[in-house]
């Protein structure tokens, strides 16, 4: 992404969905957005152009002034504005037509179509937010579950970016104290090493912390996916019709019912879940069974965690053993079902198995049970994903660990009783990698790769 500002942008801020949207959007930002405007719309009456105000009115071709659509105008100018440039945006009908032909419009009379994320690009670059605001935004339109969301809105609120500036000053504070005494040591009082000391393992501490939250904070974001697996007509559809409360598959008393992988998405302790109910698990010369047996294994390899589902009434047979074999490799859970039918006390499973849960699918009992074996083999630690306040992604992470290896290398340079140059030389790497969280130090390439994940209208 070449980095440019001035120039006016314009592109579609809404989904375009056919027959499906009410309102559509066309969003323009840039010097030249405003008379962009005034060339496309009439407002009848004695409407004000004025800043935060909606005007109601006609998108007209500038030439022919053929009717394009009937809209509102909404004008936010600089600097109160999303990327502190003049923004206008046309709230058109939705669908395919309105917002095509109104961005064309918009195109022909001198913008440029915006790059993904280059509205928000230019809020970060015009000072409006920091880049750990940015990223919020993008994981806020990506959220998948209501945690998700809560901890991208703290993110978007400064929550991260408050205690990582707090840091990185301190970390300053310290530096200047040691570069005054390498340059002024004859006309300064000497280092309090005691309370340096004191304060990097405060501020190590904290940037300990706050990395701790990167496993919980990429299981918010991303999820995990779990692959329900068994031989035929053990109930796995069933589990999965019970779990996601709908008949997501097909359910008969017929071995091999289900042919292919189906795939749900649910919600757990604020988790994201993808489940995949597998086709089951048995030797055939059915090609189209055989295909489906081969895709179920391939799932159970790919996934995080294996659902092995037993039947209690017919207990553990070798069918079970030949595909416990295939994934106790594999983060695994032992479910055993249809306990409605048969105690699961009699079945005679291996030890190595950790973790056992019965349910009776057709009954609706004990997925409350599964729901919480899976989030404890997931969540580590005290703090769940569930109640996380702030939680820092990939990026952030890598930062703050190069952050925390030059604190503990600044540590040990002290303890080497090493001169004070040498402590400055980890002391900018923790600065600068605390820099490039918040963006204050931060280079196009690194704004790139973040600002193409972004749709283009944002």
């Amino acid at each position: 992404m070449t980095i440019t500002t001035g120039k006016t942008i314009v592109a579609i801020a809404t989904a375009v969905v056919p027959q499906q949207g009410s309102i559509g959007i066309v969003r323009l930002s840039g010097e030249e957005a405003v008379n962009i405007a005034r060339n496309l719309f009439d407002a009848p009456g004695k409407q004000l152009w004025e800043s935060h105000r909606l005007l109601y009115g006609y998108i007209r071709h500038p030439d022919t002034k053929e009717l394009v659509d009937e809209a509102l105008l909404l004008l936010m100018l600089a600097p109160r504005s999303f990327t502190r440039e003049d923004v206008v945006e046309f709230h058109c009908h939705g669908g395919i037509i309105p917002v095509q032909e109104v961005l064309k419009l918009c195109l022909e009379q001198g913008a440029r179509l915006a790059q993904p994320g280059e509205f928000t690009l230019r809020a970060f670059l015009n000072g409006r937010i920091d880049l750990t605001q940015a990223e919020s935004i993008a994981e806020l339109v990506g959220a998948q579950s209501q945690a998700a969301s809560v901890v991208a809105l703290a993110g978007l609120q400064g929550k991260l970016a408050h205690p990582i500036r707090q840091l990185r000053a301190t970390c300053l504070d310290i530096l200047a104290e040691v570069e005054a005494r390498i340059d002024f040591e004859e006309d300064l009082p000497p280092l309090n090493e005691d309370l340096i000391r004191q304060q990097l393992k405060d501020v190590l501490q904290q940037v300990k912390d706050i990395l701790a939250t990167a496993n919980q904070g990429e299981l918010l974001r991303n999820g995990i996916k779990v692959a329900i697996v068994g031989r035929p007509n053990v109930g796995k559809s069933s589990l999965l019709n019970a779990w996601s409360k709908c008949d997501r598959a097909i359910v008969t008393d017929l071995p091999g019912t289900t042919r292919d992988v189906i795939e749900s998405s649910l919600v757990a302790g604020g988790i994201p879940i993808q489940v995949l109910d597998t086709a089951g698990i048995r030797d055939t010369f059915d090609t189209v069974e055989k295909i489906g047996v081969e895709r179920s294994q391939k799932a159970a390899q790919s996934a995080d965690l294996v659902l092995l589902t037993v039947d209690a009434e017919a207990g553990w047979t070798e069918e079970d053993q030949k595909i416990y074999l295939q994934v106790k490799h594999r983060p695994l859970i032992l479910v055993i079902n249809k306990v409605d039918l048969a105690s699961p006390e009699t079945i005679i499973y291996p030890q190595e198995i950790q973790q056992i849960v019965t349910t009776s699918a057709a009954n609706q009992e004990g997925i409350d049970l599964l729901e919480t074996a899976i989030l404890a083999s997931v969540q580590t630690g005290e703090t769940t994903a569930a109640n996380l306040e702030l939680a820092i992604n990939q990026r952030q992470a890598a930062a703050l660990t190069q952050a925390k290896q030059s604190l503990e290398q600044v540590q040990e340079t002290i303890k080497a009783n090493l001169p004070l140059d040498f402590w400055t030389i980890d002391l900018r790497g923790a600065i600068q990698a605390l820099g490039e969280i918040t963006g204050e130090e931060v280079t196009e390439s690194v704004l790139d790769r973040i600002f193409s994940r972004f749709c283009i209208g944002k």
